[in-house]
């Protein structure tokens, strides 16, 4: 299983830096997870040759260029056939708002706690998250490998169940110790993200969501202190194997 790392700057995207974006490939088949801003003219991939979309959760950072995706997609002489949209029930209805219509270009599939999916040669699971809105973690199966993405959230829930013992764990890290908003807990410090993946037996953590103002250098240290081995950083352009 190989994840390219289409953008991971946290709460918006800077130059360079798309928003919150991955192609997840395991054999002939690539998933687009997560579309923040700036991810999807950054595919590393044609766009037609991704067979489906997940997204986390409704917030613009995670979500936004679906509508790219809706254009270049619908308006042209060939139009694609309906591409599988896995998402909650709220990012379908947020999207269909804004557009004043039903994207004909996906096939919508509400996903939630305890829900899978198959597509193609990943079997993906879902589970709520700690966060301010619907929002769903993924864990992702593949020729006997094992990914988790945490989306957004906080530590609360009981969420990393579906970490455990994965080869990866692709976590945000939205704050740092010194940044920690004791009134917002829907987010993950760096340290949380390694204390977290050290406790689910994850092999390798890997950081991302970090926002543009803060030094990653800082992040991958404070998880790298309580992961107690080398943590890596999710970087716009780059592809780890899991």
């Amino acid at each position: 299983m190989r994840v390219w790392v289409v953008g991971s700057s946290g709460t918006f995207p800077a130059p360079g830096r798309p928003a919150s974006g991955y192609v997840i490939e395991q054999g002939a088949t690539r998933v687009w997870c997560d579309a923040g801003p700036g991810t999807f003219m950054s595919l590393p991939v044609e766009s037609d040759l991704i067979d489906a979309v997940v997204i986390s959760h409704q917030h613009p950072d995670h979500c936004s260029d679906l509508m790219a995706a809706f254009h270049a997609w619908t308006y042209r002489p060939d139009p694609r056939a309906p591409v599988p949209l896995y998402a909650p029930q709220i990012v379908w209805d947020k999207l269909t708002g804004f557009l004043d219509q039903e994207p004909s270009c996906f096939e919508f599939v509400p996903v939630w706690t305890g829900d899978e999916a198959r597509v193609g040669d990943l079997m993906i699971s879902f589970v709520e998250m700690d966060h301010s809105v619907p929002t769903v973690g993924s864990r992702w199966e593949g020729d006997r490998r094992t990914l988790f993405y945490t989306g957004d959230t906080g530590p609360a829930g009981d969420w990393p169940e579906l970490a455990s013992e994965v080869d990866v764990m692709l976590s945000e890290a939205s704050y740092q110790e010194a940044t920690k908003n004791a009134d917002y807990p829907h987010h993950l410090s760096a340290a949380e993200a390694g204390e977290i993946a050290r406790r689910v037996g994850a092999g390798q953590l890997v950081l991302t969501h970090i926002p543009p103002y803060l030094d990653a250098s800082v992040s991958v240290s404070e998880a790298e202190a309580v992961f107690d081995r080398p943590v890596r950083l999710a970087v716009p352009g780059t592809a780890f194997d899991v």
